[in-house]
Parts: structure tokens; C-alpha cells; sequence
């Protein structure tokens, strides 16, 4: 018979499913981003019940939500899909997270007073993103297949080595004294950073390819189904319990099961099991993760920290125009003039960038880690307030206008654009900036990357 906890803990999952039914009917007759209309309801239900205990803790979202979700859409990211923006992805997810983390603690430093560990904290927590809205006005609009891999890619990659960031600028944080100018963190930090990173993509890669070998052997589509959710969950598990980042691991466990296994492993009933009941699971873990969101943030928080979090959305914002338009605009342009043969299609057309830019919003993650600080940490409370604003400031102005930026600028396939007339304006160029020549390039895929 079950004890009171596990039916409390019943009743709650059923509500927020039937939560996020609701609000998803209603937003779309409103024409709301649905995720936004999961935040607002997530805040609306912690006002009215602020008395009521409602746990959102940091295991439920970091440990528990955000694996599964983040599985379903690394199964679906092929690598030959992700070959031709490879070079942007990992500039946007390694040092794109590196150098926001410490703009962000170094404008704060400066204009607020927060001592720069500290700073570099906020800018640990908020560099991950998390374009939930953009992915779904792709799914919409039929964006052009390679735009969608990579915002997705990205949002894959830069949470687990944001995660990774984050732990270990708060070990050093809590155990060494910060020098002022980030020395102790950068530079002390550094190999654990690599190492977890590291470590833990080649776990992934791994687990991904033995359970690829292992659900060779049967023909079960439902074994075959268990197996994946046995490695999505698995992979995090062990690299957490190896003290590296179970977010990278699960991404490349993922991304090698439905990359390499659908071709070697996987039978045909099995893949289109997997798929259908993965992207069920990504739809309920998605509207759980965003009510949660607004269940989570208190926005007492906000109001008493609304001069820092100005300043951090500046630094947010300047940072993300730095990495899109410099370290990956630039950088595909460079290495395309110096290995014209290679590097060709690493170029992005500017309003892919535009477009990325504006998509860089914060969520889950950043929530996440700003609940799990320290209780005795210094400043906890005031961390907590700028993370949560940034977050906010993301999903309701970057959020709710990305329909009307991606929409101006990626023309929607489905209404008959021409084949040469690609969002750059150049002539005789396709959508995703490869010569028009090539038809089947223009032509969108069945089902975009799932909501993030």
C-alpha cells in the first residue's frame, strides 16, 4: 500500500501534467510560446500558493528533468548532420561559455561591487543556453534543417560544460581564496574543467556505442526501448558518480546511439518506437521543467537585485553579439579562406547569426544551479536574484519575440520561397547557405529538433 509521501508525490506530477495541458491550449489561442505560458503559470501557482510546500529542488531538475529531455534531442541529432557545423557548435559551447562566464563576473565586479569569484559565479550560471522558444518557432515555420541542428547542438553541449563550469568555480569558490582577478579560477580550474569535459564525452561515446553492440542481439523493439533509457540515464549516473558531467555524458550517448546505432543496432520497429515514446517523454519532461521554472524563481529575489541584473543582462547580451558575430562569424570566415576545400560550409550566413544572437536565451539550467548554492554561501540570496532576473529577461523579451525575428528573417519553406533565394539575400545560394544546385538542401526536414 503506498504511504502518504509517494501519493502526495503522485497527485503533485499529475497536476503539472494537467498544468501543462491546460496551459498549452490556452496558449495557443493567445498565441503565446507555450514555454513562456508554463513560466508564467509556474509563477502565478507560486504566488497563490505560497504557503503550500512545493519542492523544486536541484536534483529534481538538474538530475531527474533535464537528463531525459536533453537524451531525446541528442538521439535525434545525427552526426552527419552536425559535420558541417561542428566548428561553430563547439566554439559556442566551449569557449563561448568560457568567455561569457567571465564578462559577465568581470562587468558585475566592476559596477556592482561583488567580489569577482562571486561574479564569476553568476557568469557560470547564466552562460548556458537554453533556446526552448526558437527551436519551437522552427518546428512551425519549417527553418532550414542545419540552422535547427545547430541551435540545438549548441543548447546540448554548452549545458553539461556550463554545469562543468559551475562546479568547479564554486569548489574554488568555497575551498580557495579568489585573488580579485580570477586567477585562482581560470587558472587552478582550468584542468578540471578539461578533464571533465573530456572524460565525460568519451564515457558517452562509449556507453553509446555498447548498447549500440548490445541491442544488436535482439529484435525486441521493447528491450531495444529499455536499453536506451537505461543509457540515457545511465551514462549521467556514472559520470556523475566519476565526478565528471553526466549532462556531456548522456548528450554524446545520445548522439552516438542515434547516430551510429539506428545503422548498426537499432531495428526498424525499434527506432520508430524509440522515437515516438522519447519524444512523448521530452514533451512531458519539457512542460514540467518550465513549470518548474516559474514554481522555482522568487520574485522577491528579483525586485531586490534589479541593478545588478541590468548590468548582467548587458554583459549577457554584449557577450552573446561577441561569440556569434566575432569568435564563430568570424572564425568560420578565417578558417573557410584558410582551408577553402574543408572549411567551406562552416560558414554561417549573417542572418543564421542574427538569428543565434537572439535565440540565446536562459532557463533550466541557470534556475537549477542558482537553487543549488550553498545555504551558508556570501551573497547567496543577491546570486540567486541575478540569475533569476536574467533568466526572466530572456524568456519574456528575447522569448516572446523570437517568432517575429525568425520569422522576418528565415523565410518559411513551406511557402514557396525559391530554392536560390536564401536568407543571406545572395543570389544563387539556398537557405542554408550551400549553392541552390543542390535542391534536396532546401527541403525541410519531417519533424524539427524536439522543444528544449
Amino acid at each position: 500500500m503506498e504511504t502518504p509521501t509517494v501519493l502526495d508525490a503522485l497527485r503533485l506530477v499529475v497536476a503539472l501534467i494537467g498544468a501543462a495541458v491546460v496551459v498549452e491550449l490556452v496558449a495557443r489561442r493567445i498565441r503565446l510560446p507555450f514555454t513562456i505560458g508554463l513560466v508564467v503559470a509556474g509563477l502565478v501557482v507560486a504566488r497563490l500558493a505560497a504557503g503550500a510546500a512545493i519542492p523544486i529542488t536541484p536534483d529534481l531538475v538538474l538530475s531527474v528533468l533535464l537528463p531525459g529531455l536533453i537524451f531525446e534531442a541528442a538521439l535525434r541529432t545525427e552526426f552527419e548532420e552536425l559535420r558541417p557545423s561542428i566548428l561553430g557548435v563547439v566554439l559556442l559551447a566551449v569557449p563561448g561559455v568560457l568567455i561569457l562566464a567571465w564578462l559577465v563576473a568581470a562587468v558585475l565586479s566592476a559596477t556592482t561591487g561583488i567580489p569577482f569569484g562571486a561574479a564569476f559565479l553568476v557568469g557560470a550560471m547564466v552562460a548556458a543556453t537554453d533556446p526552448a522558444a526558437v527551436i519551437a518557432t522552427f518546428k512551425r515555420i519549417r527553418a532550414p534543417r542545419r540552422l535547427a541542428t545547430i541551435v540545438e547542438a549548441e543548447s546540448l553541449l554548452n549545458d553539461g560544460t556550463g554545469i562543468v563550469l559551475f562546479s568547479v568555480a564554486l569548489a574554488i569558490l568555497t575551498g580557495v581564496p579568489s585573488t580579485g582577478a580570477g586567477v585562482d579560477i581560470v587558472g587552478g580550474g582550468a584542468l578540471a574543467f578539461l578533464v571533465s569535459v573530456a572524460g565525460s564525452a568519451v564515457l558517452g561515446g562509449a556507453a553509446g556505442l555498447l548498447a549500440s553492440r548490445l541491442v544488436a542481439v535482439t529484435s525486441d523493439h521493447l528491450v531495444e526501448l529499455a536499453a536506451s533509457v537505461v543509457l540515457a540515464y545511465g551514462s549521467f549516473l556514472l559520470a556523475a558518480w566519476l565526478g565528471w558531467s553526466g549532462i556531456i555524458a548522456t548528450v554524446t550517448a545520445g548522439v552516438t546511439l542515434g547516430s551510429y546505432g539506428r545503422t548498426h543496432g537499432l531495428s526498424p520497429r525499434a527506432l520508430e518506437t524509440i522515437d515516438t515514446v522519447w519524444e512523448f517523454i521530452a514533451f512531458l519532461l519539457s512542460a514540467l521543467i518550465f513549470l518548474a521554472l516559474g514554481l522555482a524563481i522568487s520574485l522577491e529575489l528579483v525586485a531586490g537585485a534589479v541593478v545588478p541584473i541590468a548590468w548582467a543582462v548587458a554583459a549577457v547580451l554584449l557577450g552573446r553579439a561577441l561569440i556569434v558575430y566575432g569568435l564563430v562569424g568570424g572564425g568560420a570566415q578565417l578558417m573557410s579562406r584558410v582551408a577553402p576545400g574543408r572549411f567551406r560550409r562552416a560558414v554561417i550566413p549573417t542572418s543564421w547569426l542574427h538569428v543565434l544572437f537572439w535565440g540565446g536565451l536562459r532557463g533550466a539550467v541557470s534556475v537549477g544551479l542558482a537553487l543549488s548554492l550553498p545555504p551558508d554561501l556570501p551573497d547567496r540570496e543577491l546570486l540567486q536574484g541575478i540569475t533569476f532576473g536574467v533568466v526572466l529577461f530572456t524568456l519574456f523579451v528575447q522569448g516572446s519575440t523570437a517568432d517575429l525575428v525568425v520569422r522576418r528573417l528565415i523565410p518559411d519553406r513551406g511557402s514557396g520561397d525559391t530554392p536560390g533565394g536564401g536568407p543571406t539575400g545572395e543570389p544563387g545560394r539556398g537557405p542554408d547557405g550551400e549553392p541552390a544546385s543542390e535542391p534536396e538542401r532546401s527541403t525541410a526536414p519531417e519533424q524539427a529538433p524536439p522543444l528544449r
